[in-house]
């Protein structure tokens, strides 16, 4: 059974913490090469503090995949880090999550024997359910063009808002990503063809086979 749950920075364990940074230094320096801030092995920043929210999927109470939520009514890295790679960022108005370091753990899916899981649309459509559960709008998000595609594909039919380019010379995207019925019946339709899953968060998810 893969698990979803949130958790506030200062809920979560030392451990969970060393182990989530560590999961996200693999992920955004060592697999990626981000311009990351890494220390001890681990990749954090200040935007790790009191108004996080993080969203976890774990199996076997080990951590596999996860996303990084923020108020963008407080300091966030649309309107701090990735300012300056976009002519302008034009946010909704509204009650909106920034959503940030989002990774899947290839290592670990491979390990846990997990690759045969759709583990991105487990995680998507956690995403969703963590945000209504909330009774925000909606997500915004700094993306590339790989990144646009996978959601896409999946089924979310995420909005592009600007257009910047990165440090890497690359195309990068302001989105917003609905989280509205269609949206959801879509994400649904995809995850419940393949797993039993609960209609309200935390979210569970049990093979069919």
């Amino acid at each position: 059974m893969l698990n979803f749950f949130n958790a506030k920075y200062i809920q979560l364990s030392e451990k969970n913490k060393n182990d989530l940074f560590f999961l996200r230094k693999r992920s955004f320096k060592d697999r990626l090469n981000w311009s990351v801030i890494c220390k001890n092995n681990k990749e954090f920043d200040e935007y790790d503090n009191k108004n996080v929210d993080y969203l976890l999927g774990s199996y076997q109470d080990r951590i596999v995949c996860g996303v990084r939520f923020i108020d963008i009514k407080n300091n966030n890295m649309i309107t701090g880090t990735f300012y300056k790679y976009f002519k302008q960022i034009n946010l909704p108005k509204g009650n909106y999550f920034e959503a940030s370091r989002l990774f899947v753990d290839k290592e670990r899916i491979v390990k846990f024997e997990l690759n045969k899981y759709s583990i991105s649309l487990m995680l998507f459509l956690s995403m969703i359910y963590y945000v209504r559960n909330h009774n925000y709008d909606g997500i915004c998000a700094i993306i590339s063009y790989q990144m646009l595609i996978i959601f896409r594909r999946a089924g979310w039919n995420v909005d592009i808002v600007n257009k910047g380019i990165s440090e890497k010379n690359e195309v990068i995207y302001l989105i917003t990503m609905p989280i509205d019925g269609k949206n959801t019946y879509l994400l649904e339709k995809n995850v419940k063809s393949k797993y039993k899953v609960n209609d309200r968060w935390p979210l569970n998810f049990l093979s069919r086979w």
